[in-house]
């Protein structure tokens, strides 16, 4: 019987040592681990040459049109296709495009796409429709940091045979590498993870 509580007790001990440590460690590289959890949600590749650029409706602040107008006048693709949702009186494109253009770039830099997407889901399945029915075969796919993981993973999932490179806007809140010093941050960072793993779900 002593013999059963010694092993009991020593199994108890090295299991607290063991956890103990691994909080330790944890503690003494969290901010490595932070760092990681926000670079997975980033995918920015390296543009190249294209048919078009896709810009994804939702952002409020107008980095992701200004980062496709730049992509356009760098001669990367001819236009940028701005997708967006009904909006009041208009549609979020129309008033995009009016953004981009009160920031000097020409109205022959984009062409609005209106859909009526709830989801992002939603939206790629609509945009690879459009880009069949043009003939459109690569593209630019741009969006905001936090959101270029899963759009990807949707678009590939949309669109099959399209060849699509993400480029990523800096997005107002987030950063990959200080994104827990702010209150937008963190919000952008926990709805973006749980929409990462419904996704992953296949919801």
């Amino acid at each position: 019987m002593i013999n059963r509580r010694r092993v009991w007790l020593w199994g108890c001990l090295s299991a607290l040592a063991l956890l103990s440590c691994v909080v330790l460690i944890g503690f003494a590289l969290r901010t490595q681990i932070l760092i990681g959890f926000g670079n997975f949600l980033v995918r920015n590749e390296t543009p190249q040459k294209a048919d078009a650029i896709v810009t994804l409706a939702g952002d409020d602040f107008g980095a992701r049109v200004l980062t496709a107008a730049r992509l356009v006048r760098a001669g990367y693709a001819p236009y940028a296709l701005i997708s967006g949702n009904p909006y009041l009186l208009t549609n979020q494109a129309d008033e995009t495009i009016a953004f981009a253009e009160a920031h000097g770039f020409p109205p022959s830099y984009f062409q609005p796409f209106r859909c009526d997407a709830i989801s992002t889901l939603d939206e790629t399945q609509d945009i690879a429709r459009e880009l069949k029915r043009r003939g459109i075969h690569k593209i630019l796919l741009v969006t905001s940091n936090y959101h270029t993981h899963r759009a990807g993973i949707l678009m590939k999932k949309a669109a099959p045979w399209l060849e699509f490179r993400t480029v990523a806007a800096p997005d107002r809140y987030f950063t990959p590498d200080a994104w827990w010093k702010n209150r937008g941050g963190k919000r952008t960072f926990l709805l973006e993870w749980l929409k990462t793993i419904s996704t992953w779900l296949g919801n």
